[in-house]
């Protein structure tokens, strides 16, 4: 996991050629501006998704993995809280290869308050559970960019 503001993103670079690719992206783009769905940044290896959501209760949410791509996050509107799982019990068949999306239960978590200017990049099989409520302002409008991990 990587938990940092925006305006220091550069330097991630490095990391993987995919990663990278969604960093120029990142620096070059106002988010904002960006449609809601799909928005293809390279290939079918690195796109955002754009989306409008209410952020939940912390129970009503359950921690996720990926196994092909990993995810940077990141608050457009709206303040969420982001936890990140630790201590995870993986059950193969609670994950589904062709949605690249899976549920775990963790033990422990670490948060991380979302909002203008920061973002979180979740590794692939790294346990996170996003949109939870941080704020009595529940709206959010969120960018999640899908990175394939090589």
């Amino acid at each position: 996991m990587i938990y940092d503001e925006l305006k220091n993103i550069a330097r991630y670079k490095g990391i993987s050629l995919y990663l990278d690719k969604a960093i120029e992206f990142l620096e070059k783009t106002d988010l904002a501006s960006l449609p809601i769905g799909k928005t293809e940044i390279f290939q079918e290896k690195v796109f955002a998704n754009v989306m409008e959501a209410q952020a939940k209760e912390e129970t009503e949410v359950e921690f996720e993995i990926h196994k092909r791509f990993m995810d940077i996050q990141i608050d457009i509107e709206g303040t969420e809280c982001i936890q990140i799982g630790l201590n995870a019990e993986i059950d193969s068949a609670l994950y589904n290869a062709e949605t690249d999306f899976g549920t775990v239960t963790c033990q422990k978590s670490a948060d991380c308050i979302m909002g203008a200017g920061r973002f979180i990049i979740c590794m692939k099989e790294e346990p996170h559970k996003p949109s939870i409520a941080a704020k009595e302002d529940r709206n959010l409008k969120k960018c999640v960019i899908k990175v394939f991990a090589e």
